[in-house]
This record gives C-alpha cells, sequence and structure tokens, in this order.
C-alpha cells in the first residue's frame, strides 16, 4: 500500500453544493426565497423558534459557587454536658442527639459553658471551646 494508490470510500465525500447558478433548486435565488431581510445577506438571524424566548426566561440563573465538600456539623461547648461520659467521640454526639450525621466532619464551638471534664477525640475544635475544655478539666486529642 503506497500512498497514491489511497482512496476514500464511495459516498463518503460530497461535493460542495454550488449555490446560485442555472434556475433549477438552489439556483436564482439560491434557497432564500424571493424578497425580504432573510433573502438578503447578512440578513435577520436569531432565535429561529418563537417560543425559544419564553424557555430562556424560565431557566434559572446559574451564578455563585456550590462547594462540593460537605460543611461540618456543628456542637457548642455547652452542649458536651449531655454526652454520657467522659469521652466525647462524633458517633457518642450522634448517639446524643447533638449531630445528625456521624460520618460528616464535627466541629465544637465556644457557645455555652462546660462543666464536666471530657476527653475529645475525632473532633475539629476552636482554639476558644478547646481553652473552655481544658479549663473545666477535660483534653483534646
Amino acid at each position: 500500500m503506497k500512498l497514491h494508490t489511497i482512496s476514500s470510500n464511495d459516498g463518503s465525500r460530497q461535493r460542495k453544493q454550488r449555490v446560485g447558478r442555472g434556475m433549477a433548486r438552489k439556483g436564482k435565488t439560491s434557497g432564500r426565497g424571493s424578497k425580504g431581510q432573510r433573502s438578503r445577506s447578512g440578513g435577520k438571524s436569531g432565535l429561529k423558534l418563537k417560543g425559544m424566548k419564553q424557555t430562556l426566561l424560565r431557566v434559572p440563573k446559574l451564578r455563585g459557587f456550590k462547594s462540593m465538600h460537605a460543611k461540618a456539623e456543628v456542637v457548642n461547648v455547652g452542649d458536651l454536658d449531655r454526652v454520657k461520659g467522659a469521652l466525647v467521640t462524633p458517633k457518642l454526639l450522634k448517639a446524643a442527639g447533638l449531630i445528625t450525621d456521624s460520618s460528616k466532619k464535627v466541629k465544637i464551638l465556644s457557645n455555652g459553658e462546660i462543666q464536666n471534664s471530657v476527653v475529645v477525640k475525632g473532633c475539629k475544635v476552636s482554639k476558644v471551646a478547646s481553652e473552655k475544655i481544658v479549663a473545666a478539666g477535660g483534653k483534646v486529642e
């Protein structure tokens, strides 16, 4: 097989339609009809379907940004007393009804006061919340 022997398949290459040549089919008016704005060069264009404008208006605007990372579940320091025992983990917080999903990340914030000493494991803790837990005799791991 040599380059000069290669040819394209039958029917795969069609000749370009030459408009405006003669009287038949795409002849005289080149398939544009007789007169009017659409028949002129650079004539009317835009939305071809009449109902398209309403459809486009109905589509909600896509703006802003939505993060693919789930937000952390938030628990306040004042609520940690409701957890039974000295250990605080996401599973124990779920059992106490303080969070809805133990597979999500959990962050403990500093709102409220804590009386019991607790050991916090597997949770993110804000700086002030960490200080409050340590001041109550607890520990953050």
